[in-house]
């Protein structure tokens, strides 16, 4: 079955860019001259999908704005005959089909997903999580989406990270199927460690049954009364088979401070209206 439907989940707090996140949403921080969250969106149209609902809390309505129609502006650009600013503007309404709906409490990222059950249905989806920007060929979720037409089932999206950042991450244990795929037989999340049983995390890019719901209607709270995705999957893993793919690309994680300068100083030299000047301005600055 095409997968046709993207789930974002965009209704934390941004609480490590404050003060920025007192009054915008951190999925809105700019990346060269686009917020975080257009660039996955971008991905996930390039990987096919046509349905996106980004799930919100109170106070991201600058989201919703960003990717409605703005006439009033696009009148003004094509008066004035300014039309690739014209077409700037336009884009971001036009990526996909957007629609939204409201996480009422912050209940952590299983319970933000399961605010999507109506509109997912019985098809198998997309999650990506917008702080997790990925520069690749091949778009990062296109990757799994590979390996789920492939293997079938859920697909993790994973990359190997230092021994010492594994307490940061939800890390797979797996039997390697593929050169890039294992079949995941537990997830620990944010183990100490000497706990860890891999350096392979899971990295912000999922591919889910729909089944992941009715896991994570039984699935307990757990720590700060959240409810865990990787609880769920846990869960599933005992009834089915799950896999992890090591995707292609460079991660950036704009969630916080130094991932989101390592990005914008990555996306701002691949930039065709100026990233040869910003090249050059860093090689003035004499930076070591």
């Amino acid at each position: 079955m095409k997968i046709r439907k993207a789930v974002i989940p965009a209704a934390g707090f941004g609480t490590r860019f404050l003060p920025f996140t007192k009054t915008t949403p951190k999925e809105m921080i700019s990346i060269v001259d686009k917020p975080a969250i257009q660039y996955i969106i971008e991905e996930a149209v390039a990987s096919g999908i046509e349905e996106v609902l980004i799930v919100l809390s109170r106070g991201k309505e600058a989201i919703i704005n960003h990717f409605d129609e703005t006439p009033e502006l696009d009148q003004l650009l094509e008066d004035s005959g300014k039309t690739e600013l014209l077409k700037l503007s336009q884009e971001a309404a036009h990526l996909a089909k957007i629609q939204y709906v409201r996480q009422g409490l912050s209940k952590g990222l299983g319970h933000a997903i399961l605010c999507a059950k109506s509109f997912v249905g019985d098809e198998p989806f997309v999650v990506l999580l917008p702080d997790d920007l990925v520069d690749s060929q091949v778009p990062a979720i296109q990757q799994l989406i590979e390996t789920h037409q492939r293997y079938g089932g859920t697909v993790l999206g994973v990359q190997p990270v230092p021994k010492e950042e594994v307490s940061k991450y939800g890390i797979i244990k797996g039997r390697l199927v593929a050169e890039d795929t294992y079949e995941i037989e537990t997830m620990v999340e944010k183990p100490e460690i000497d706990e860890a049983p891999s350096e392979l995390a899971v990295l912000g890019r999922y591919v889910l049954m729909p089944g992941i719901f009715e896991m994570i209607e039984k699935t307990p709270p757990g720590k700060g009364g959240e409810i865990q995705l990787t609880d769920s999957i846990n869960q599933q893993i005992e009834t089915e088979k799950v896999y992890a793919r090591v995707f292609e690309g460079n991660r950036y994680d704009t969630g916080n401070k130094l991932g989101y300068l390592e990005a914008t100083l990555n996306y701002g030299l691949k930039h065709p209206e100026v990233g040869e000047a910003f090249k050059e301005l860093l090689s003035r600055l004499n930076l070591d």
